[in-house]
């Protein structure tokens, strides 16, 4: 279970501060002894055509923003499965400017973002193993779901267009598939993000959006000595919004690539370089993404 990922999960879109719903992470629904903790610190930064909230009525953003991410994971025996809560605490810099109505806007604001909590567990190819036991393991199918859930816990002005936080609940459900062949690993996840309504959206409005439909795969190659790399591709649509009563014509259709490279330190320690740019955007998000995280692991009897 690649737990430095939850960075990604957070800052890709596998991820993050600025990609609400469109997580991108490599090694998701991987296995990993019971009773492991990890614990991951980054930092991620986006520069581009973006939007905090892909349903902001505004033109041509071009945003940075500049995200400390510190996130936490346990594994766990569920039912004879293994399974994994985790938690993703960011803080988030925000510049940047945009066309409201044709008429320039800025705004410079930092804050914590949502916080966001997940739980996932494998029901099939990955049972629930001590460290002991996980030594002989091997991957063959693995076939999992996930459930995270996003609080509005961050920095929000309704008296500005753009925020950091979006001032609404989110519930993503995702089933995620895995194959393991030789060195090669081959990943697919299929998810949908509903999203609660916004009653104190700009200037006193009533703002909800639709579901928001998103299928990620991973090519993913281990190397000797636990380092490992991949290639990430992530699809989304839907996510139109109705301002009051009037519905938008705002459907996202987004696609992005991007790599990842974890390389460990010692055994308790490693290492993830990952990056990422929107290819196709029917509606923005072609920014580019860098980022940087470390982990650390303990427990497991060990």
């Amino acid at each position: 279970m690649a737990s430095a990922a939850l960075l990604a999960a957070y800052a890709l879109t596998a991820g993050t501060v600025a990609l609400q719903a469109q997580d991108n992470e490599p090694r998701a629904y991987s296995n990993a002894p019971v009773g492991m903790n990890f614990f991951v610190a980054g930092y991620a930064y986006t520069d581009g055509g973006l939007s905090l909230d892909p349903s902001l009525p505004v033109e041509d953003p071009k945003l940075m923003t500049s995200n400390v991410i510190l996130a936490y994971a346990r594994t766990l025996n569920v039912w004879g499965k293994s399974a994994k809560i985790d938690a993703i605490v960011p803080y988030c810099w925000l510049s940047g400017t945009a066309l409201f109505n044709g008429t320039p806007v800025q705004r410079r604001v930092d804050g914590f973002s949502d916080f966001k909590f997940r739980f996932s567990i494998n029901l099939f190819g990955a049972p629930a193993l001590s460290l002991k036991d996980f030594a002989t393991y091997k991957q063959d199918w693995i076939v999992g779901v996930s459930l995270q859930v996003s609080v509005p816990a961050s920095q929000y002005d309704p008296s500005r267009l753009v925020n950091i936080g979006t001032h609404r609940w989110s519930f993503k459900p995702e089933v995620g598939l895995s194959k393991r062949v030789g060195r090669w690993t081959w990943e697919g996840a299929f998810a949908a993000t509903l999203f609660t309504t916004n009653h104190d959206f700009y200037g006193g409005n009533t703002r909800s959006q639709g579901p928001l439909y998103s299928a990620q795969a991973h090519a993913i190659y281990s190397f000797r000595g636990g380092a490992w790399s991949s290639l990430d591709v992530t699809y989304f649509t839907g996510g139109r919004t109705t301002l009051n009563d009037t519905v938008k014509e705002d459907r996202q259709q987004n696609w992005r690539v991007g790599g990842t490279l974890t390389l460990p330190v010692d055994p308790k320690n490693s290492v993830k370089l990952f990056l990422s740019n929107g290819v196709s955007a029917r509606t923005g998000n072609n920014y580019l993404l860098l980022g940087l995280a470390w982990q650390h692991r303990w427990g497991g009897g060990r």
